[in-house]
């Protein structure tokens, strides 16, 4: 059971039947904001189902209470889901899936579960809420991904983003069924900041994809590591960018100052004995992991990239924006955060409690809001128990 929720209270109007739509349930932010929901709901009475393109094998990341049905679609070894082959018979699939169930609300995340979603439904009186959690104007995504989705949104009864920015960017026709809602930022439990101890640790978290940065983190740390020898800089994730990254930790000769360290064995350890935090992304949808540190209290330094950033930390009070891309910026507040350790503490005690309105208490409260807006208290005709699944591989996951 997760404990970092409370019930969301169900009303007569209320769904009854919600299902959740992503690739996976790997380590990133929108999985652990369904995981977030689904354990409330169900908790709530609501019978929640989440829908994934994942095997059977693969691991979920993130706790789930065990009342939450995981419904694996299962992908084929070559799956490539631009291939249109292999993204009609995806589509065909989960058209199947949510003709068969009848879910009073579909939710679906990210821009390409978002576009096949709204193509399984097309045709139907489906529910669907559209949620969007990165940006989708610099994203790698193909091209195509997001001309797609911006003619199916008029298929989705809501649209879902993070910031206020991202919503100025979403299309004008979008924007009357439009709403922002932030994630929902706990401190992980098994965070314990050190922000006064020694060795003292800089840290960084994220894909190890262009989109975070991390070769201009790394080079901003080789121009002041002279000055701070005591100082670590350990960076979290996995991705493919991982030995272009360690061939600049290398050749900069930081390989004992620099670590990659791949995964977090559990959801923010990396925060344990974290002495500040650092987010040099080139862009964002609404960086979790900053939103953490925070609520850890460290002292934070991002880059004030779209979108997130800005709309979290008030600059000098809970947190230090860096211009966009500036590398000797970035390097010349990292080091006068490093240098300082009263600044270090007054920044963490504002994050902290800066951080509060992001508690999930409170933004799953305008997620319960907009579920019961989107239903009706009759369930769409033809509804049946999801025991009779069968195409699906099914798996309660238990956590």
């Amino acid at each position: 059971m997760n404990t970092n929720v409370d019930r969301g209270g169900t009303t007569p109007d209320s769904p009854r039947k919600i299902f959740l739509v992503t690739e996976a349930l790997g380590a990133g932010g929108a999985e652990r904001v369904m995981s977030l929901l689904a354990s409330r709901w169900v908790a709530a009475g609501r019978q929640v189902s989440i829908v994934t393109f994942d095997r059977p094998q693969d691991r979920v990341y993130h706790t789930l209470d065990e009342r939450v049905t995981l419904l694996r679609l299962g992908r084929p070894k070559d799956d490539n889901t631009w291939r249109p082959l292999h993204l009609a018979k995806r589509v065909v699939r989960l058209r199947v899936l949510l003709r068969r169930e009848r879910p009073h609300l579909t939710l679906s995340f990210l821009t390409k579960i978002n576009a096949q979603t709204l193509l399984a439904t097309l045709g139907t009186n489906l529910k669907v809420v559209a949620c969007e959690r990165n940006n989708p104007a610099m994203q790698s995504t193909h091209p195509l991904w997001n001309s797609m989705l911006g003619l199916l949104l008029a298929r989705a009864d809501a649209f879902v983003l993070q910031t206020n920015r991202a919503l100025q960017q979403a299309p004008r026709s979008t924007r009357t069924r439009a709403l922002v809602i932030p994630n929902p930022i706990a401190r992980p439990e098994t965070a314990v900041p050190a922000a006064s101890t020694r060795p003292f640790r800089l840290v960084a978290v994220g894909r190890l994809t262009p989109q975070k940065g991390f070769d201009l983190l790394i080079d901003a740390f080789a121009r002041l590591s002279s000055r701070h020898p005591e100082w670590a800089l350990d960076i979290w994730g996995e991705g493919g960018e991982r030995d272009r990254l360690q061939v600049m930790i290398d050749t900069s000769c930081l390989t004992t100052r620099v670590t990659l360290c791949g995964t977090s064995p559990q959801q923010g350890s990396w925060a344990c004995n974290a002495s500040a935090f650092v987010l040099s992304s080139r862009w964002e949808g609404f960086p979790n992991a900053l939103g953490e540190a925070m609520a850890c209290g460290l002292p934070v330094v991002a880059f004030d990239c779209a979108f997130g950033p800005r709309e979290m930390i008030q600059h000098g009070y809970d947190g230090m924006l860096v211009e966009h891309d500036n590398v000797a910026a970035l390097a010349r507040t990292l080091d006068r955060v490093m240098a300082d350790e009263a600044l270090r503490h007054t920044l963490g005690q504002n994050a902290c409690r800066s951080a509060r309105r992001f508690a999930p208490e409170h933004v799953a409260t305008q997620w319960d809001e907009l579920v019961r807006r989107m239903t009706t208290l009759a369930p769409p005709r033809g509804s049946i128990s999801g025991e009779h699944v069968r195409r699906a591989d099914r798996i309660g996951s238990r956590r």
